[in-house]
């Protein structure tokens, strides 16, 4: 069968999920829609030549616009949100009223919560509504369920994962993969874990812990983050003993990050400059885009999740391992195509009802070894330890 499909945002993960599904997800079309139509015009043209085909037409929309949004949306089978996640809200009711199925790449907790809501409605229609199915959440989340599903006992879950440069350049040894808001919005604010069989709230930027990679990476370090594990530890509760999720920075890069956080440059609440009221975050950011991106550079993604605990009265560990450093065939970078294409994979399982029904947690309504095997034939190499 041949579905359509509808990707909102034409940004770097917008056109990456756009070729996915015109390349693997049996895609009659793909509207790719972007609030700026000549950037739409300008990612389908270049995803089109990749594809030796026009499968991907470009439209305009201004996804806070919930009216146009449901208009451009009917007609489609799924939709994928690669918009700013603080739109994703009125672009899930949309779809629902569209009777469209919907993914998101999300990032942030409470939105996704919000999101959750539109179950009763979207289970009466007969629709997939699955938030925060990009890398981070999302594919982690995935294997996390995976994990999970290998131990009948006491079971604890660890993930891990950076979006990295291949040559670090000083003074953050990072550079800009995905929105520098998104990335100050995990780097604040607090992370749900599951510790002892219970819900806690642990501050960002703390708990940092090495981790080993091997040759050429060798010892990198993470430190909590929020977001990353979504839904993930109320999903578990009862069920799973710990639960937590660090971000992967190349050394020394939080101790500069916890500078900037202590010296309040990534605080949400506006200071008084002269005659201005400015968000001190948006200033950083602006500050940061500009510094943190090196045309041309190439950067590697890093995802680990293992898990610990007891089958058939026994201790066992499993791990899965995600190394991806870019596509040089297609020009997709490494964040790009391991955001991009589990999200994208979720629309194409939403469209041929392999999904359950309802607005639902990513690591509840997908089913998780099939997810992961056929993410290996989109070419994200994943490596398991079971």
């Amino acid at each position: 069968m041949n579905f359509r499909y509808a990707v909102l945002g034409a940004g770097r993960q917008g056109a990456c999920a756009a070729y996915g599904l015109a390349k693997w997800g049996e895609a009659e079309s793909v509207t790719l829609a972007d609030m700026d139509e000549s950037v739409a015009a300008v990612a389908a043209k270049r995803v089109n030549v990749l594809l030796g085909r026009e499968a991907v037409r470009p439209a305009r929309l201004d996804a806070s616009d919930p009216v146009t949004t449901r208009t451009l949306l009917k007609g489609h089978h799924a939709a994928l949100s690669c918009v700013p996640y603080f739109l994703n809200v009125d672009v899930a009711r949309a779809a629902v009223e569209a009777r469209v199925h919907f993914c998101d790449l999300g990032g942030n907790t409470e939105v996704v919560e919000r999101e959750l809501a539109f179950h009763p409605e979207a289970a009466k229609r007969g629709l997939s509504l699955i938030p925060d199915c990009g890398l981070a959440p999302g594919l982690g989340n995935t294997l996390a369920a995976l994990a999970v599903e290998q131990f009948d006992g006491e079971v604890s879950v660890h993930v891990r994962c950076g979006g990295l440069p291949v040559n670090p350049h000083p003074p953050l040894s990072y550079m800009q993969v995905f929105s520098i808001h998104g990335l100050i919005n995990e780097y604040t604010g607090e992370a749900d874990f599951l510790r002892g069989g219970k819900l806690v709230h642990v501050p960002t930027i703390t708990e940092f812990e090495p981790i080993e990679m091997g040759a050429p990476l060798g010892t990198l370090e993470c430190a909590v983050t929020s977001g990353g594990t979504s839904t993930a530890p109320k999903t578990f509760l009862g069920r799973v003993k710990d639960y937590d999720y660090k971000t992967i920075r190349y050394r020394g890069h939080w101790d500069r990050i916890r500078t900037l956080m202590d010296l309040g440059l990534l605080d949400n609440a506006p200071v008084t400059v002269g005659p201005l009221s400015i968000r001190p975050r948006d200033v950083t950011a602006a500050c940061l885009t500009a510094r943190l991106s090196f045309p041309g550079e190439k950067d590697l993604v890093i995802l680990r999740v293992w898990a610990e605990g007891l089958k058939g009265g026994k201790r066992k560990h499993v791990q899965y391992d995600v190394l991806d450093y870019g596509d040089v065939a297609t020009g997709f970078t490494a964040m790009e195509r391991t955001t991009a294409f589990p999200a994208a994979l979720v629309a194409h399982m939403m469209a041929a009802g392999e999904t359950m029904r309802g607005a639902i947690p990513l690591e509840t309504a997908v089913p998780a070894r099939a997810h992961v095997e056929r993410l290996r034939g989109w070419g994200i190499g994943i490596r398991a330890q079971e």
